[in-house]
């Protein structure tokens, strides 16, 4: 069976590119998005996020009729669903839980449109289990149906797990390129759903599962955060050593087998920073290292606030004639990565949050991806990058953007944690 028009329900970071590439091979596609102002601006041929390429697409796609986004799910041949997965508040040092709220939402909504033969396919990334959740929601909600979970290979409905795998910034390309794993519950739900991947996936289907799918996106996450967090942890005892971390790093992996990775800040974003939280809520007395890396990548802000409030008071040390109050300090960069306007979980948000609340001077930010600044950082000015390196007296880097690679900058109260004005 043919899938002649897809659904897409989720179009962010992911969904919104996935329902462009489908669209780009002559699929009919409807994105289905609760935010009016979302689904305005993609039907204005239009995109709400920063990623190369895709408003070109997007724009194609809505001209030539392939593409339109509606508040509501219509019928189609297939749904993914693309909408985010984060975790529950953590109280009481608690390990947090995922909130499968939104997968949940989705799964309602698209339940009355559906139709014998249709596939439906869990994109977003998930917890142990999740994907068959999603099959018994669904048979709650439509009986006239049957799922793979009572009906094997003959089910009406067939459903898979796929994981995105792809980069910010480089989403449109991987998206093509690179591998996926698909992870049916049914033999027959795995085959429809490389076939629908097909389309315009290059790399290779590789099936699995659903539980090994879920779980290879969550490994890969939590495999980044462990290498990280060793070098996040190296920083911080070179710091108290006094001895260069960048320096260091380059000096150790000269070894042929050695790749110890680059300390920031921490660690954010919509995968590596809740990812592991996953699999330690499910297995917390087996996932040793995994919590234990997420409780060093998730300390690295503090460490970052701590540095600053010494540079606050060596400063007033150095100048008898300034009080707090006459500091500005100025922290370059408020995304989550470098070179892409996605502040979701980003360690210098928090960090920034953190400086404004106590420090009663100025505070700068310098966000060249972002036009204004969240509701959040209400207190802090959005400036650009030449104005904040002359005016503030103190000088926080926390993304190494493209715009601020520039030579070594001479500041002496500088808490560099990307090493590249060092």
């Amino acid at each position: 069976m043919s899938f002649e028009t897809v659904s897409v329900v989720g179009l962010g970071y992911i969904g919104l590119p996935t329902a462009a590439m489908f669209a780009s091979r002559k699929k009919n596609v409807i994105g289905v998005d609760i935010d009016q102002h979302t689904v305005d601006t993609i039907n204005q041929g239009k995109i709400h996020i920063v990623e190369p390429e895709l408003d070109m697409i997007v724009h194609a796609a809505v001209t030539e009729g392939y593409l339109k986004a509606t508040t509501y799910p219509e019928p189609a041949d297939a749904f993914l669903i693309a909408v985010p997965t984060p975790f529950l508040p953590i109280q009481d040092n608690e390990i947090p839980a995922p909130d499968l709220s939104y997968i949940e939402a989705a799964t309602r909504a698209i339940a009355p449109v559906l139709k014998r033969g249709d596939l439906v396919i869990l994109e977003s990334t998930s917890p142990v289990g999740a994907t068959e959740q999603v099959a018994e929601w669904l048979a709650a909600l439509r009986q006239d149906l049957s799922f793979p979970q009572t009906h094997g290979e003959e089910s009406d409905i067939n459903i898979a797990h796929c994981p995105e795998r792809v980069l910010p910034g480089h989403v449109v390309r991987e998206l093509v390129e690179n591998d996926r794993v698909i992870g049916g519950l049914t033999s027959k739900c795995s085959q429809r759903s490389v076939e629908l991947y097909q389309t315009f996936v290059q790399g290779e289907c590789v099936i699995t599962n659903a539980r090994t799918a879920e779980m290879a996106k969550l490994t890969e996450n939590s495999s980044r955060d462990v290498q990280i967090a060793f070098a996040n942890e190296l920083s911080v005892i070179c710091d108290k050593l006094d001895i260069n971390v960048w320096e260091l790093i380059g000096l150790a992996n000269r070894h042929p087998r050695v790749d110890i990775l680059q300390p920031g800040p921490g660690v954010g974003g919509h995968c590596i920073a809740v990812d592991p939280w996953f699999i330690v809520a499910k297995t917390p007395d087996e996932a040793q290292i995994i919590h234990t890396a997420r409780k060093v990548n998730d300390n690295k802000p503090s460490w970052v606030i701590g540095k600053t409030k010494i540079a606050i008071a060596d400063f007033l040390q150095e100048n008898a004639d300034k009080t707090t109050k006459d500091i500005t300090i100025a922290c370059y960069g408020l995304a989550f990565k470098p070179n892409i306007d996605d502040l979701r979980e980003s360690p210098a948000m928090q960090i920034v949050k953190e400086i404004a609340s106590f420090h009663i001077g100025n505070v700068i930010a310098v966000e060249p991806n972002i036009q204004k600044l969240p509701v959040s950082l209400e207190k802090v000015e959005l400036q650009e990058f030449e104005i904040a390196r002359i005016t503030a007296d103190i000088h926080v880097m926390l993304v190494d953007h493209k715009e601020f690679e520039v030579e070594p900058l001479s500041l002496p109260y500088l808490i560099d944690t990307k090493g590249i004005w060092k």
